[in-house]
């Protein structure tokens, strides 16, 4: 879990970045939809950073745990990082990255229920 928590940690620190990098240094390059589409990779990544290092850090060890926290950086990869792509001018069919990253944090959260199920249980 420590490289999770790391990676947790370090994209919390980069969603910080990127969110200043957004608001100040595209403000003036991007259209308004497109910095929309950034604010949301960034709250994403920032929320699900905040989540990741709570699974890694928090949670007892077990199997839920780790698939949640493996969903949630997988999801932030690919759902907040073809959304940053997008926002800059990717090409469209980066798009059919983003609901593959969307499932992966929802699926993160319920693996996270699942762990705590399964610790109210002992």
């Amino acid at each position: 879990m420590r490289g999770l928590a790391t990676f947790g940690a370090v994209c919390g620190a980069l969603g910080v970045a990127l969110g200043a990098f957004g608001a100040h240094a595209l403000r003036g390059t991007l259209d308004e939809a497109a910095l929309r589409t950034w604010h949301t990779a960034v709250e994403y990544q920032l929320w699900h950073a905040l989540a990741l290092l709570i699974v890694a850090l928090a949670l007892p060890p077990s199997r839920w745990r780790r698939l949640g926290a493996f969903a949630f950086a997988a999801g932030i990869v690919l759902f907040s990082g073809s959304l940053y792509a997008l926002a800059l001018g990717a090409p469209r069919i980066v798009g059919a990255i983003t609901p593959v990253g969307g499932i992966a944090l929802i699926g993160g959260w319920l693996a996270v229920a699942a762990a705590c199920l399964r610790r109210l249980d002992d």
